[in-house]
């Protein structure tokens, strides 16, 4: 199927898109003002050192301070202080250390950090304080295993910073290995050399942004053309080119029409991505509902109408729906605990097949995750992290009428609300009017029983003056 990258570039923010054969299988935005710092590298000061939590506080420069785990900061001060420097034996506050951003900051929870520096190349990441090199699980296949093992053994690199072979190194050659492994030694050199001189807190590299992020991690091979709606981002997409894959920039393209996305009709799938309802080609469907503790995913067989006994009916929509599961958990970035609820099947291989279709389906997403079996009820239970804010947290905001809870309470309840609060506010006063100001559809229930508007009335000898307020949230009441 061909693949496609499409960059929108606006004055406020970029936005990346990665269709296969049409379908948006991979979406991102960032904004100026949340740009992410993942992958950024600091030099900074333990700000405090709580070893219940087995962990430290430290101040890398922002407005919160970034979590360190202790078991890692011994590690660290080798690389902090000079060579021959030997960790100290207590960790105590103001000491310098070198940390990565691996996770963003969420809620009230800082960044967390790691001594562990990886700087990404095209095809290879160094880590300055290993000395091994290790291969990328996605790569599956022992011959190529095997021979880029073998082109490592050749290279003779230096035994200072050890190497992870990513999955784009496949078929890749010795010399295009080399030359990655060499910009990313010399990139480290300069930045250890940046760390001694710069003082803490003070940041000492700033990852790609998201249009060279995709092209690093996405632009491969198979992928037929990019696409970009900015000139300027397109001569800096050329550079980057020129210098790092020259060998795919004539498929970069500068797109001169009027809405990239429109036309590809991709600005549709986005706008679908955040329903909780996911319909799948044979009329069944996904419920996907995020909680503030984990995910839930549950399979529907909907409109499903081929003849099938219950058994293969529940078989056909779980294939299907696994495969769809995968998508939607990398479109939308959902991460955290994940219970995937399919349709109850009663044969063992059938449960098996769902659950293979499943992983493998899973095994192209980018993020880590860990999963179980699936039970006899049909119920997988997985986790999935998330290294990012989501494209639902940059682009969506609580809604200021529901609280998050997806519902609002009914005119009928508000209704009756109304009047209990009238009666109590009323009780004990002497009051010759009074106003109850409620949204119009509010005030319309009420008027459907103007007798208990009447026996309020009568009862605290008060006339009540209903205000309509348009502006009023359905679950407002105002008395004055």
């Amino acid at each position: 199927m061909p693949r496609e990258i499409l960059i929108n570039v606006e004055p406020q923010e970029k936005r990346v898109a990665i269709v296969s054969d049409g379908r948006l299988e991979e979406y991102y935005i960032e904004r100026p003002q949340d740009r992410t710092i993942v992958g950024n590298i600091y030099k900074g000061k333990i700000e405090a050192v709580l070893p219940s939590l087995g962990a430290a506080f430290v101040d890398i420069g922002l407005s919160k301070k970034g979590f360190l785990y202790l078991s890692e900061i011994e590690f660290a001060f080798e690389h902090v202080d000079t060579p021959k420097a030997h960790p100290p034996k207590e960790i105590k506050k103001g000491q310098e250390v070198l940390v990565q951003v691996v996770k963003e900051s969420f809620g009230t929870k800082g960044p967390r950090l790691s001594t562990h520096i990886g700087l990404a190349g095209r095809y290879l990441v160094i880590m300055p304080q290993d000395k091994q090199v290790g291969i990328s699980r996605r790569i599956e296949d022992e011959v190529e295993r095997k021979r880029l093992r073998q082109i490592f053994n050749e290279l003779k690199l230096s035994k200072d910073a050890g190497f992870i072979v990513r999955t784009a190194a496949c078929s890749k050659s010795k010399q295009e290995l080399m030359s990655d492994a060499q910009f990313l030694y010399k990139l480290w050199k300069r930045l250890e050399k940046a760390s001694q001189q710069k003082k803490a807190p003070s940041l000492i590299y700033e990852e790609y942004d998201l249009t060279l992020r995709a092209i690093r991690d996405s632009f491969t091979e198979d992928v037929s053309k990019l696409l970009v709606d900015s000139k300027p981002e397109f001569y800096r997409i050329q550079n980057f080119m020129r210098a790092f894959l020259s060998y795919l920039s004539k498929k970069v393209e500068f797109y001169r029409g009027d809405d990239l996305f429109a036309q590809k009709d991709i600005e549709r799938q986005i706008n679908r991505i955040y329903e909780s309802k996911v319909y799948l080609k044979s009329k069944a469907y996904l419920v996907i509902e995020p909680t503030e503790g984990l995910v839930v995913i549950d399979v529907n067989s909907g409109g499903f109408k081929k003849k099938f006994n219950q058994e293969e009916t529940a078989f056909k929509v779980n294939c299907e729906a696994a495969h769809e599961v995968a998508r939607q958990l990398a479109l939308r970035d959902l991460g955290g605990i994940i219970v995937i609820d399919f349709i109850d099947m009663e044969r063992e291989s059938h449960r098996r097949e769902v659950f293979n279709i499943l992983k493998k389906a899973l095994s192209l997403d980018k993020a880590k995750y860990d999963i179980l079996g699936i039970s006899k009820f049909g119920v997988v239970e997985m986790t999935r992290e998330r290294v990012h804010k989501t494209v639902q947290m940059l682009s969506y905001q609580p809604c200021p009428y529901c609280g998050g809870r997806g519902r609002v309470k009914s005119p009928m309840t508000i209704a009756i609300y109304a009047l209990k609060e009238l009666k109590r506010y009323l009780k004990g006063k002497s009051l010759k009017e009074v106003s109850l100001g409620l949204s119009p559809s509010i005030i319309d229930e009420v008027l459907k029983n103007k007798e208990d508007l009447k026996a309020i009335e009568h009862k605290f000898r008060v006339k009540i003056n209903l205000i309509s307020n348009p502006t009023l949230h359905v679950e407002e009441v105002k008395i004055a």
